[in-house]
């Protein structure tokens, strides 16, 4: 696989159905060397704080190879940078990993914590109401990745996995998960053992509380 594309999203505002918001979903695509820090990549905006960035949320990963099915979908061109995302990885299938899997690029290392759960902004930037409902039922999620490495990236670097070897769950789970739980046990435990991303450890350590 190889590093295709570093994204960068400026402060932007978006005009959807109820609601006018400050957005850094709109991201472009830059030349030459880019810094990759423990809070992602500076200079980078994110509107809403609640449910995105952090140190778990760091970098979010899309792949090209998940962009062309949705090319073929949608039936329209896709850019590196459309569903927001700050690295475009030619090759990368998202549903292929699993919470704990790890991405070294070039000097930058990455460990995959979390699926994106697509929102209102998301379907907004594609000017596509339905979109959210389409993007949850197809499952390519993209990665939300913590930096266990900072360091300096270029389009063109090569990136290669290393499989998470502990007690996981696969993204796909994690995604199902958070429209439909399960509540047993021995399930939250296995999310709980996993290097999950913290919004998402409050949410299943609360179940756990709960059972």
């Amino acid at each position: 696989m190889e590093l295709m594309s570093i994204n960068i999203g400026k402060e932007k505002t978006l005009v959807r159905p109820g609601k006018t918001e400050q957005t850094g979903i709109f991201k472009q695509s830059v030349a030459g060397p880019v810094r990759i820090t423990s809070q992602g990549i500076p200079g980078d905006f994110i509107g809403d704080l609640k449910n995105h960035g952090g140190p778990d949320q760091a970098i979010y990963v899309y792949g090209w190879a998940d962009y062309e099915w949705w090319a073929d979908y949608l039936d329209q061109e896709m850019q590196p940078g459309m569903f927001g995302e700050n690295l475009t990885i030619d090759g990368l299938r998202s549903a292929q990993f699993n919470i704990g899997d790890r991405l070294q690029l070039g000097q930058v290392l990455l460990e995959v914590t979390a699926p994106r759960i697509p929102c209102g902004t998301l379907a907004g930037r594609m000017n596509l109401p339905a979109f959210a409902k389409q993007f949850r039922l197809v499952e390519r999620p993209g990665l939300y990745c913590r930096v266990l490495r900072e360091g300096t990236l270029q389009a063109g670097a090569p990136v290669s996995v290393e499989k998470y070897v502990g007690e996981t769950v696969s993204l796909l789970e994690a995604m199902r998960d958070y429209y439909e739980p399960d509540l047993s046990p021995d399930f939250v435990e296995r999310f709980l053992a996993a290097p999950i991303a913290i919004r998402l450890r409050k949410r299943k350590e609360e179940q756990l509380a709960q059972l």
